[in-house]
């Protein structure tokens, strides 16, 4: 029998339970997003009560090494980076002529070989999307009206079904936007087109975040503007401080709109702050420069609830938001959307010009799945599912890259920013990858100036395969031969 003094110093069942679990997480048995397992089988495998399992579980989350998901269970979380982020960026005080097309082309075109790693373009797998409900909202859309299909569609401004969905879920958050104000795009690159067009002319320049997506900055030059980089944070997004003083700059007396990415932006996947987000509204307003917003990630938060969209501080239609399904729902409908504010009126006006109506039959079908709320349903794995590929992704880049390696940490979407030690040179390191069939998306992509060559974007919108890992190892291999 042991002896009072030793019983009272034994260690907790359960502790030693949360402990043979750490040790698994530490040597790498369980990966950052993988499933824990459940109450039941540890209550089974390891012959103790449910209190116990959940006591152990529960003591794994309050030391950060795990994370409850409702209705879902314990998963691992990401441990602390052994490595840091990128710092806030500094970019070039003036305003610049864009030109990526060649670097771009590259990219898109190797997107397209199945032999190649996808961790180029920021597209997601098609697994993750509920492509068996869409057929089927679609056939039952053409059967309501089978002439969908054989009649031109006049709703170049959107099917109402559709149409008049978005505005109130916006509201929902808190952000009022009227229904007049909503036009139906072929995606969110329409609707950015027919933004900026809506506000600028050739010549005028745009104030864009730094680093910015490419895809803004390919908008801007085939539009016949500059493009002014503003600097970012890795986790904060732009710089309300940096766009002001920009502004107040010789090269900001031309810049005309301000075109961010608020809520997990691309590449970095930063986030603003809401106080941040109602200064920045503000400060567009006294300039007299209109704020356009892609929120086509915002859907995407990891945990917690959605941030709210820029435009929820409108007050004068000054912002115009845009945005799509194609990250959350069907990318291959290319169906988005955009809220003009005060310019709905010519917005709509180019969008007939433009392109004329979008496919009625998958606006017809998506809103069917909206109205069923199967959206929502969608949305709550999807998420679950991102956070885990970019904890993957993280890891393994932690694990594989040369030491010294930089990463981003973003709280949503499914991209991660890389920032390689040394001297490096992305542009240089592609070539070496693509010839060993392994995708990625070079720094000097997501800057007019062409800076950030020793940074790089990776996808974790693809689901987790021993492709992908080797890819990953293969790129951290020739990563460190180039130092």
């Amino acid at each position: 029998m042991r002896d009072p003094e030793s019983l009272a110093t034994a260690e907790p069942i359960y502790a030693r339970l949360a402990e043979e679990l750490s040790e698994l997480i530490g040597n790498g048995q369980l990966r950052p997003g993988e499933r824990l397992p459940s109450v039941r089988r540890l209550s089974s495998q390891k012959r103790v009560s449910a209190t116990t399992a959940i006591a152990a579980l529960r003591s794994l989350e309050s030391r950060g090494l795990a994370e409850a998901r409702p209705q879902s269970g314990y998963f691992v979380r990401a441990a602390a980076l052994r490595v840091e982020e990128p710092a806030m960026t500094r970019p070039s005080a003036a305003a610049k002529a864009v030109g990526i097309d060649n670097v771009m082309v590259r990219l898109l075109d190797a997107s397209l070989d199945p032999g190649i790693a996808p961790l180029g373009t920021a597209l997601p797998d098609p697994a993750w999307f509920p492509a068996q409900r869409m057929r089927r909202a679609v056939a039952a859309a053409l059967r309501r009206n089978p002439e969908l299909l054989s009649a031109c569609n006049h709703h170049y401004a959107g099917r109402e079904a559709l149409r008049h969905h978005n505005p109130p879920r916006y509201a929902d958050l808190g952000c009022a936007v009227a229904p007049d104000e909503a036009v139906v795009t072929n995606g969110c690159t329409e609707a950015l087109n027919l933004a900026l067009r809506a506000v600028t002319v050739p010549g005028d320049a745009v104030a864009v975040e730094s680093p910015c997506y490419y895809s803004f900055l390919q908008i801007v030059q085939k539009q016949g503007l500059k493009a002014l980089e503003v600097a970012t944070h890795p986790r904060d997004g732009l710089s309300v401080d940096a766009l002001e003083a920009a502004l107040g700059s010789r090269a900001g007396r031309s810049v005309k709109v301000c075109l961010i990415n608020p809520n997990f932006s691309n590449p970095m996947g930063g986030a603003m702050p809401e106080a941040e987000k109602r200064r920045l509204v503000q400060l567009c307003e006294r300039r007299g420069v209109v704020l356009i917003e892609d929120d086509v990630y915002a859907d995407l938060q990891h945990a917690g609830p959605r941030p709210l969209p820029a435009k929820a501080y409108d007050r004068r239609g000054n912002v115009i938001l845009c945005s799509s399904f194609t990250k959350t729902l069907a990318p291959g409908a290319r169906i988005g959307w955009v809220f003009g504010g005060r310019y709905a009126e010519e917005i709509r006006l180019r969008k007939f010009a433009a392109s004329g109506a979008t496919s009625a039959v998958l606006q017809e079908a998506l809103a069917e799945i909206l109205r069923s709320g199967g959206y929502e349903r969608h949305l709550l794995k999807l998420r679950r599912a991102y956070a885990e590929q970019v904890a993957r992704m993280s890891a393994a880049v932690r694990e594989y890259f040369p030491a010294g390696t930089r990463i981003t940490q973003p709280a949503g979407g499914f991209v991660v920013w890389v920032e390689l030690p040394g001297k490096a040179d992305s542009l240089a390191l592609y070539e070496k990858a693509i010839g060993e069939g392994v995708n990625f998306a070079p720094g000097p992509l997501f800057s007019a100036s062409g800076r950030y060559r020793n940074f790089l974007r990776l996808n974790c919108g693809r689901m987790w395969t021993p492709v992908i890992e080797r890819a990953l190892l293969r790129l951290g291999q020739l990563a460190e031969c180039r130092q």
